[in-house]
């Protein structure tokens, strides 16, 4: 049966976790200097709205270092561009690639696309959510801490793409995600209610960071709300990550963000840059969680 990674919940938990497992193993792999073509001859269109530094890399090399091949697409550069509606440019590429990955602007175009293609089709960020982030997060807390099922993260700032992303993963994973944000940006309303028993709201950022075994932000502005953004840096000011926060958290936590970041805005450089960040480790994981997911989708 063809399978798609809309969301994080189109895998079961131990879906999830058998995929964080795959990563882990295809990482000391291609460490230690191992090949492997589980993919070879297998292509996967990339198709970009927005711009791309981790998500394209990490797809791109990740296809390459199983053995496969990426296309890079846009509307600038494909009928995309000249109006061909989505769900033909899915029934076409259904017949010429393996699978598609999509970052897109807005998440119904990704929908669509995914409800006609008979290929898999992975979501590679919308403005509702950012799964492929989440396997990389959660790849990076359990090789530094194990499991995450029980533990407290502490989500500060914008209720965007990548809180909802994480309200959905707590619900799957059984932790509980601790939310402080501003009023005039609070996630998705129908997905904290249906995700309720696994979300903590909380008054505060000293609230949510107590006795956290995982801090994380993100940009104020994301892509397309830059014209916002004098606003959301008005609203959001109280909400920086610093070391006073951090200070509030469990003695091992650790401090994600899924990048870019903006030093000096949601959070100080001595956290980021700091001994307690793993933004780097994280980032990197986004190629192996990913290689681990192409598996499992194409395979």
């Amino acid at each position: 049966m063809n399978r798609h990674f809309i969301e994080e919940t189109d895998l079961t938990a131990t879906e999830f976790r058998e995929i964080l497992t795959n990563a882990i193993e295809l990482k000391k792999s291609w460490q230690s200097g191992a090949i492997r073509d589980s993919l070879h001859n297998k292509t996967l269109a990339m198709i970009f709205e927005k711009a791309s530094t981790r998500t394209r890399t990490s797809f791109a090399a990740g296809m390459a270092q199983l053995g496969g091949h990426a296309l890079d697409l846009s509307p600038a550069n494909s009928q995309l561009g000249r109006g061909e509606p989505i769900t033909d440019t899915s029934l076409v590429l259904s017949e010429m690639v393996n699978a598609v990955m999509m970052r897109t602007h807005s998440h119904k175009t990704i929908v669509d696309f995914a409800s006609v293609s008979r290929i898999p089709v992975i979501n590679g960020l919308s403005d509702f959510l950012h799964p492929c982030q989440l396997l990389a997060d959660m790849q990076t807390f359990v090789e530094l801490r194990g499991e995450v099922g029980g533990a407290r993260v502490a989500w500060i700032g914008p209720g965007n793409n990548m809180c909802n992303s994480y309200i959905k993963t707590a619900q799957l994973l059984d932790f509980t995600l601790a939310i402080s944000c501003p009023d005039d940006v609070l996630p998705n309303e129908q997905l904290l209610a249906s995700c309720s028993a696994h979300v903590e709201m909380c008054d505060s950022p000293e609230d949510a960071c107590r006795q956290a075994n995982l801090i994380t932000t993100d940009v104020w502005a994301s892509m397309g709300e830059e014209t916002d953004g004098d606003r959301l840096t008005a609203s959001l000011r109280p909400y920086q990550v610093d070391q006073a926060l951090l200070q509030l958290a469990a003695s091992d936590a650790v401090f994600m963000h899924c990048l870019p970041a903006h030093r000096g805005e949601e959070v100080t450089a001595d956290v980021i840059d700091g001994d307690q960040s793993v933004v780097w480790q994280q980032a990197g994981n986004r190629l192996h969680a990913q290689k681990s997911l192409l598996e499992f989708l194409i395979l």
